[in-house]
């Protein structure tokens, strides 16, 4: 896989590493904060994000973390495409705001599309801004259709008063690898094929969170991965952010979640943020009963062909951003 940009003077992709994340910050602050001015925003500037979080995307992406360089050997353009089993999505991906409106940004998003379907996943998707319609439609022309929303919902909460969380950091040895076993069988019930093993293992490798877990009588009722190291460079840890829930019903999903509050109660963290799929009617209901207040809006696509499974029953979320 080789794509070229002589027009632009841009050569890649090459494979993006640990040693890249000063640039790759550059990228994604400059094109993010220019996006934001463009739809109105001018006041707003894009932090960089934490450096762990890069390290957690670069070594989830593996050989999907891609990038492109100028003619100087800057970073100008990258995608970071994902696969969790059959699960396929890229993101975040940037292209720096001089090297814009020239077919960069068709170039690293059919790229990612091509190692992707390499990869044999049975779902392909992104998330954009709903409010950009320009993003919609440059998407759409790459053969991606508009689906659901995922909105960000936050809740503060109680520090006291909550039963101790079950989390997979408490065990150890085989109940650990029993464990990871029973949310690989969780996630495969609710959607062929889904697997968010590494990422749990990333999890506690790098210190960033843990995982909620909810025991059943036969097998895991429910997990949540959730971080709560500090999404942007500098800031204090101030909410637990779910990355992936998988529930196997409404009842198992207000328990988790109840797992989860306590676990971040138990860090003296006030603010747990939840991004809920929409199309979860349920399960977005129970969060706006449990105080949950819609905080941002994002838009998922699905590439023709590969649109994402539906559980006949349970609540499986799986969070399209790091």
């Amino acid at each position: 896989m080789r794509a070229w940009l002589p027009e632009q003077q841009l050569s890649g992709p090459e494979p993006a590493t640990e040693r890249d994340i000063a640039g790759l910050n550059r990228v994604f602050t400059e094109a993010f904060t220019d996006r934001y001015r463009r739809d109105g925003l001018v006041g707003v500037r894009v932090p960089h994000l934490n450096p762990q979080v890069w390290r957690y995307a670069l070594l989830d992406a593996g050989a999907g973390a891609l990038l492109w360089r100028d003619d100087s050997g800057q970073i100008a353009a990258f995608n970071i495409a994902h696969r969790s089993g059959t699960e396929g999505w890229m993101g975040p991906l940037a292209v720096r705001p001089d090297r814009q409106g020239a077919g960069v940004g068709k170039t690293i998003v059919r790229t990612a599309i091509d190692w992707l379907l390499e990869q044999d996943v049975a779902t392909l998707g992104l998330e954009t801004m709903p409010r950009t319609v320009e993003n919609i439609g440059f998407y759409a022309r790459l053969g991606f259709s508009p689906a659901h929303l995922t909105v960000t919902m936050t809740n503060d909460i109680a520090t006291r008063g909550h039963l101790p969380p079950a989390l997979l950091s408490h065990r150890k040895g085989s109940a650990a690898d029993q464990a990871l076993a029973a949310a690989r069988r969780l996630a495969h019930e609710l959607a062929a094929g889904y697997d968010f093993t590494r990422e749990l293992l990333l999890t506690a490798d790098l210190g960033l969170g843990d995982a909620s877990l909810l025991d059943g009588d036969d097998d895991l009722n429910a997990v949540v991965l959730w971080h709560a190291a500090p999404l942007a460079e500098g800031r204090p840890k101030d909410e637990v952010r779910v990355l992936k829930l998988a529930a196997r019903d409404l009842q198992a999903f207000d328990a988790a979640i109840a797992g989860t509050e306590a676990a971040a109660a138990r860090l003296g963290i006030r603010r747990v943020a939840i991004r809920c799929q929409t199309r979860y009617e349920g399960a977005f209901r129970r969060l706006v009963a449990r105080g949950y207040r819609v905080r941002w809006t994002d838009l998922r696509m699905t590439y023709e062909g590969y649109a994402e499974p539906h559980p006949t029953e349970g609540v499986l979320f799986s969070n399209w951003e790091i």
